[in-house]
């Protein structure tokens, strides 16, 4: 019998990459969602019998430990996702990201195995120059930061998990996301042709969101070597500034403008560059670089119009 997986938040935008994966390679997939973003993301995969869809909510907690009880392997990337949408609705954003979780846990045998994905933005404000590993405190300035933080001490704590601090992720999706930042950069110089850039020194890790799908699958086949412990993934390369960031866009698209403002603070003050060694020393690797990813985000634009695309 092929291995059961509950993906929770399935058809979003990381979810909506990494089921058609799990399902080509023969898993049993429980996806549970709450489709608020009315989207049909997996409408491609649903004639995969191998596939159940759960319309629910992860605040069901009965649902959700039912369903979590009968899986082999645990995948919860259901989150009220960025600190917008956290500090909009702040009991949901700590019901949904940091208690849905702990209280999954308590249903769970120790032999069923989470992958649980948070933020590598829980590093908040890094030490200039010093890369973030592991071993680094976590500082996050965020609600978003803080409730992934806690989820993850949880899932760690149970034991047979592993925990993804994730860069921040771009590139083209089912479930498309336009409030990532580089997204919403390349979306703006599609569109717009000029950006203002507010602290653009203040720095980050960046990862292709099918990378994501593939440190999955990674950590699927690696468990007993990884579990009990956190590893950053992220693009080595790509420990970029804002300005940086431009800069390369500009280069796709040589008719982009960008300028700073120095007359305004970013509200989002994460500032940090990321290690991602001990993730690569399991033998993991990127498939995609950054200037890959701009690319197909200037073709997809010529699909996409409007700013439906966002959890903002």
């Amino acid at each position: 019998m092929p291995e059961r997986i509950l993906v929770t938040g399935g058809s979003g935008y990381i979810g909506s990459i990494l089921v058609p994966e799990l399902l080509r390679r023969g898993y049993q997939v429980v996806v549970m969602d709450s489709f608020v973003h009315r989207q049909n993301s997996l409408a491609h995969v649903c004639h995969d019998k191998a596939l159940e869809l759960v319309n629910a909510d992860v605040r069901d907690i009965e649902t959700l430990n039912r369903h979590a009880g009968e899986a082999d392997i645990i995948i919860p990337l259901a989150a009220i996702v960025g600190a917008p949408a956290c500090d909009r609705d702040p009991t949901a954003a700590k019901a949904v990201n940091r208690d849905a979780v702990t209280n999954m846990i308590k249903a769970l045998s120790p032999d069923q195995f989470i992958a649980m994905p948070i933020t590598n933005s829980g590093y908040g404000i890094g030490e200039p120059g010093a890369f973030c590993n592991e071993e680094s405190p976590l500082r996050p300035i965020s609600l978003y930061g803080r409730t992934k933080v806690d989820a993850e001490a949880a899932v760690l704590d149970f034991g047979n998990a592993v925990s993804l601090r994730l860069a921040t992720v771009f590139g083209m999706s089912p479930r498309m996301r336009l409030d990532l930042l580089v997204n919403d950069f390349v979306y703006r110089a599609v569109n717009d042709r000029a950006l203002v850039l507010f602290e653009a020194h203040f720095k980050r890790n960046y990862l292709h969101v099918r990378d994501v799908a593939g440190a999955f699958l990674h950590v699927i086949d690696h468990q007993s070597e990884m579990r009990g412990r956190p590893f950053n993934v992220g693009l080595s390369e790509a420990n970029l500034s804002k300005g940086e960031l431009c800069e390369r866009i500009q280069k796709q698209l040589p008719g982009f403008t960008f300028l700073e403002a120095a007359f305004a603070e970013d509200p989002d003050k994460r500032d940090y560059i990321v290690s991602n060694a001990r993730m690569e020393a399991t033998g993991w690797r990127p498939n995609h670089s950054l200037d890959d990813g701009i690319a197909e985000l200037i073709k997809g634009y010529r699909m996409l119009r409007n700013a439906q695309y966002t959890n903002l």
